[in-house]
């Protein structure tokens, strides 16, 4: 009974070895497969943060413009300016590079339109942004 035993240790000890020496250099394959995925899931995610934080800057920056020209005194010019500023406090072209600002108003609105590009990790590729905002132009009525 007791060389069974020892028979059966032996078959396990020789089995696990071969096993090891079968897989041996399989986690250098499996990382050569999966960093790429991982890196891309990361750069993607980042081009996705800095496009949703140039877009949130271009339409904070349009709504202020808007507010800015739709006042009772306010002009078109006005509007531009404070969007212009809003920009550059936010970090100007470290956030929204080639941010260009239009706005127009008539009698009963005021609209300010923010374009520019967003930031890219991808090499060659600057996704555009170009966000707008309205306001109704304030006014006295007696």
């Amino acid at each position: 009974m007791e060389t069974m035993t020892t028979l059966r240790a032996l078959c396990r000890g020789l089995i696990g070895r071969t096993a090891v020496r079968r897989e041996r250099g399989s986690s250098s394959i499996q990382m050569v497969m999966l960093m790429p995925a991982l890196f891309s899931i990361m750069f993607l995610g980042m081009q996705g943060a800095l496009y949703y934080h140039a877009r949130t800057v271009a339409i904070a920056a349009a709504q202020e413009g808007a507010r800015a020209a739709g006042g009772q005194n306010g002009t078109a010019a006005g509007g531009i300016s404070a969007a212009s500023s809003f920009v550059s406090d936010a970090g100007g072209e470290d956030v929204l590079p080639g941010a260009q600002m239009t706005g127009g108003r008539s009698a009963t609105t005021a609209t300010v339109t923010v374009t520019g590009t967003s930031l890219s990790v991808i090499p060659g590729w600057s996704p555009a942004v170009s966000q707008s905002a309205s306001v109704p132009v304030g006014r006295i009525t007696r």
